[in-house]
């Protein structure tokens, strides 16, 4: 299908995309990747007046450290992301989850920002950004502020984005020294959203975890951050019981729907194992 007629804005700076936003009101959206509205336009699920393309926002756009925290302008890419030597460096599961969004042609033009930012609970940078303890800088016609990942997603597309804001960077704080990583995601085909998915970041001493965040995709209205699960591991060298207990843990707070990725109690099943493989690999990575 054909989306329906619109008005079309480029603006030069993020002052003058809120300008567009507040003037323009509910009519208008901005314009990220374009991966998620694009397609819901096509369908007459959404139906903008106008679009604000934010390509043209050379500051939104860059990876850079800051102290000891990583800075990633919304409009960078998942491309961009993978062929960072920062990122790779200091966040490689950054690496490791881009990698899996859909396809290479959508990494070329999907955006972190439009990821993390959508509500979607299909998208896979949410989930990690809980488990890293990321943060969110939020520009709007009052000004900017800053949001926690964990106080951002409030709903399916229901975030804390307040009417003419825009989602400008995301801050993340490096993770220790030696730290263990993976993002495990299960899905039908190439470019599908996660049938179940779990990010974790962990430290090991003396072979046992010290300390362990776990974060899970498209297995509830929102991301989830699995604290539970995670408590349930910190102290153990991670054996079977110890597994078990936090695969448990984990699908007690899974409430999927039920899709064509499967029934609830499959999509939870599954759920529990990507959070135990994920376990795993991490450890085996930890130094």
């Amino acid at each position: 299908m054909i989306p329906g007629p619109f008005g079309y804005h480029r603006p030069a700076s993020v002052g003058d995309a809120i300008k567009l936003l507040a003037s323009l009101g509910e009519e208008a959206r901005p314009l990220a990747g374009g991966h998620s509205l694009i397609p819901m336009m096509k369908l007459r699920l959404a139906t903008p007046g106008h679009l604000v393309d934010l390509h043209g926002i050379a500051g939104l756009k860059g990876i850079h450290r800051d102290g000891n925290r990583i800075a990633i302008g919304a409009m960078t890419t998942q491309h961009e992301l993978l062929a960072s030597d920062e990122i790779r460096s200091s966040l490689p599961i950054l690496q490791e989850a881009a990698a899996l969004i859909a396809d290479p042609q959508v990494r070329y033009r999907g955006t972190i920002g439009g990821n993390v930012a959508n509500g979607d609970p299909g998208n896979d940078m949410p989930a990690l950004m809980l488990t890293l303890g990321a943060a969110y800088r939020l520009e709007g016609p009052s000004g900017a502020r800053e949001v926690m990942a964990s106080d951002f997603y409030q709903g399916a597309y229901f975030t804390a984005l307040e009417p003419g804001e825009i989602l400008t960077s995301v801050t993340i704080p490096l993770p220790a020294a030696g730290h263990g990583y993976a993002y495990e995601k299960l899905k039908r085909k190439v470019g599908d959203y996660a049938t179940a998915a779990a990010a974790v970041v962990l430290t090991m001493a003396g072979g046992k975890v010290a300390s362990c965040a776990i974060g899970l995709t498209n297995l509830h209205e929102t991301p989830l951050l699995a604290v539970d699960a995670a408590n349930a591991v910190i102290g153990t060298s991670l054996d079977a019981a110890s597994l078990k207990k936090a695969a448990a843990a984990a699908e007690a707070i899974m409430s999927p729907a039920a899709d064509a990725r499967g029934p609830v109690e499959y999509r939870k099943h599954v759920g529990g194992i990507m959070v135990t493989r994920a376990l795993q690999r991490a450890a085996h990575r930890a130094k």
